[in-house]
């Protein structure tokens, strides 16, 4: 009977290690499964960070020691810490992938309704003096003064249709998911500032913080809707698949358009505020370089 009582705490612990063996075993597999379906529904870039994972869950597993009663509590806790964090990175990753059920040609609808209304409120910065116009002598100096602004509303006007037509001719999407929503919304408000900023720099551009304030928005703008391309492509939401060359050729682009930003800005500063009119080669840059590319293209084929 002693004996028989001595020996049942260890009958129990032998089956509560079991349990906890078989609790750390079933916790691989689930860890294992996650890593898989993350992998299975994931970009490239994210099936490069699931294999680090791998990678790091394999180091973890051979680094485990022999599994017994004294290290199994601290195995399954790391595992369970683990297996959380993978949840998590996967419902993560699954509200922003996943396509919202919102009609593409909606966003389009929203994008020309926003350009078209930041482009029809640049004429606004333009108005009639309080005072009546008694002669043409106060006529022409009302028209001498508000040259710079009819010259910076032009520019703005040009600025604004030029990323209009960049993104009808690039952004052609069948698909969305959030990130691409809000990717494009925050493009839609760096266009939004545009006429402000362009005047600033026309109104104070011997303040070399307007010039730094322009150049800001217009890298903000341009790195927006790069990122809006690049993440269209790699998510499939383009109608046509972007070749090697198409690719290259659009961000070559607008690497162009950013460095004529940048030393209009320069110029426009320390030489003469119309310079500021150079940035009237950006269709002209734009239409040569669709005919280039067009016309090498055709000759490829």
């Amino acid at each position: 009977m002693d004996e028989e009582n001595n020996n049942s705490p260890h009958q129990r612990s032998d089956k509560d290690l079991h349990e906890k063996i078989k609790e750390f075993e079933t916790l691989k597999k689930e860890i294992t499964s996650q890593i898989r379906d993350i992998e299975k529904n994931g970009d490239e870039k994210t099936k490069e960070r699931i294999n680090k994972l791998k990678n790091t869950f394999e180091d973890k597993r051979e680094s485990f020691p022999e599994v017994n009663e004294e290290n199994i509590d601290k195995n399954i806790a790391g595992l369970k810490k683990l297996n959380r964090g993978v949840g998590f990175y996967k419902k993560f990753m699954n509200a922003f992938e996943t396509e919202i059920d919102i009609d593409p040609g909606r966003l389009m609808g929203l994008t020309d309704g926003i350009f078209g209304m930041v482009m029809t409120l640049l004429v606004f910065s333009m108005a009639l003096p309080e005072a009546e116009i008694a002669n043409s002598l106060g006529f022409s100096q009302f028209i001498s003064s508000i040259a710079p602004t009819i010259g910076i509303t032009i520019v703005s006007f040009v600025f604004i249709s030029s990323f209009w037509i960049y993104h009808h001719e690039f952004i052609k999407i069948k698909n969305i998911n959030i990130l691409y929503l809000w990717i494009n919304i925050f493009f839609l408000a760096s266009i939004s500032f545009i006429p402000f900023t362009t005047s600033m720099i026309g109104t104070y551009s011997e303040f070399f913080l307007a010039e730094v304030i322009f150049g800001l928005n217009i890298f903000i703008t341009l790195i927006f809707f790069l990122f809006m391309f690049y993440y269209a492509n790699k998510r499939k939401f383009l109608e046509k698949e972007v070749s090697d060359e198409e690719r290259k050729y659009i961000y070559q682009t607008f690497f162009i358009i950013m460095i004529l930003t940048m030393i209009v800005n320069l110029l426009d500063y320390n030489v003469s505020p119309k310079c500021i009119y150079l940035l009237l080669l950006i269709p002209v840059i734009s239409t040569l370089r669709d005919i280039e590319f067009k016309l090498k293209h055709q000759n490829e084929q």
